[in-house]
């Protein structure tokens, strides 16, 4: 899973048609490994191109079965909640319910000139938008008043969800984010990303703090985390030494855009970052390590597919699954998805027009 256009390390820069059509690929691939699921984000700015999750993800669903599809994440503060509504209603009825929406505030530079959001009235957008969007998922007729958008009089809005689905609330740094989640009973998914994990950790027992203060049960509390990065090799060396230029590329890249990383020393990064970089027995320890900080149950992995070639794309992939991912699985056991609440649409269409 990538959020970042960077250059491959032959130094050039795919465009962005190539970017996107890859993407898709990637996501039937990740299914045909056995993954379960895959995530796109959503930003408004270089370097990045992921702008529109419903679109990518849509394509997805009609070249995929099985995989669940995440956005890490939809960024609510600058869309209307009907119309937010209905994209991903319409998506989840289209990929037969595989739907798993991480939501957050967004950060990004130009949210204010692209979409006339002030920053000081992100958190409060975010918190309104979202406790519509919400309703919209479990009540047939709206009525509902905010400080953002018309109000709503008994408002059918269509199509009606296949399920309420489930929302994540992706956070970083904002106990907003993390308030909002514990107060619905929603869960959280700490994004783990440029910072060492001790931050992160803070947040998720603030959660977990949260979630015991609003009446819900403490084993309820369901938490995902994200990695800064992964590349397995057999042997470690090897893992290091393919990966720096790929962190150098990436340091390189956010520099430019003035996305300034907090790890600079490659050395930092490996060492103290989330990032699941080394053997198979390394990165299972290293799970382990911020497992014991976190007690997460879904692990998002970061792989720089745009920068390595596809051979070795493929071969970090399958390491995974064949040697890391069977040992997590039965060291770090996990609460499985929901049941799918039916086939995606295309099937169902053709099983009738065959009768």
């Amino acid at each position: 899973m990538k959020f970042i256009t960077l250059p491959h390390l032959s130094g050039e820069r795919k465009p962005p048609n190539e970017r996107l059509v890859e993407q898709v690929d990637n996501a039937v691939l990740a299914e045909e490994f056995g993954f379960d699921g895959y995530g796109i984000g959503e930003r408004h700015e270089r370097p990045f191109e992921e702008s529109s999750p419903p679109v990518l993800l849509s394509n997805i669903a009609a070249r995929t079965s099985d995989i669940r599809l995440f956005t890490t994440v939809a960024t609510l503060s600058l869309h209307d909640p009907v119309r937010a509504y209905e994209d991903y209603a319409t998506l989840d009825h289209l990929a037969g319910g595989r739907l798993e929406l991480i939501i957050g505030k967004g950060n990004g530079t130009v949210q204010e000139s692209l979409f006339g959001v002030p920053a000081d009235q992100v958190r409060d957008r975010h918190r309104e938008n979202y406790e519509l969007f919400r309703r919209l998922w479990r009540e047939d007729r709206v009525t509902w008043e905010g400080r953002f958008r018309p109000p709503l009089r008994d408002a059918e809005v269509l199509p009606r969800p296949l399920r309420p689905v489930r929302i994540w609330h992706g956070s970083a740094t904002s106990t907003e984010s993390v308030e909002l989640a514990a107060r619905f009973g929603d869960p959280l998914f700490a994004s783990n990303g440029g910072r060492p994990i001790e931050p992160f950790a803070e947040l998720i027992r603030h959660y977990r703090e949260r979630w015991e203060f609003h009446g819900h049960d403490p084993a309820d509390a369901l938490v995902g985390a994200g990695t800064a990065g992964y590349y397995g090799a057999r042997n470690s060396q090897d893992a290091i030494e393919r990966y720096r230029p790929v962190f150098e590329s990436r340091l390189a890249v956010n520099n430019e855009y003035g996305h300034f990383l907090t790890f600079t020393s490659f050395e930092d990064f490996v060492e103290r970052s989330s990032a699941l970089i080394g053997s198979p027995q390394q990165i299972i320890e290293k799970v382990h390590r911020y497992h014991e900080a976190f007690g997460h149950e879904v692990l998002h992995i970061h792989v720089d597919g745009d920068v390595l070639d596809r051979k070795e794309y493929f071969e970090t992939l399958e390491l995974f699954q064949s040697e890391i991912a069977p040992v997590l699985r039965r060291e770090l056991p996990s609460r499985p998805f929901p049941p799918l609440p039916g086939p995606a649409w295309p099937e169902t269409f053709f099983s009738e027009a065959r009768r």
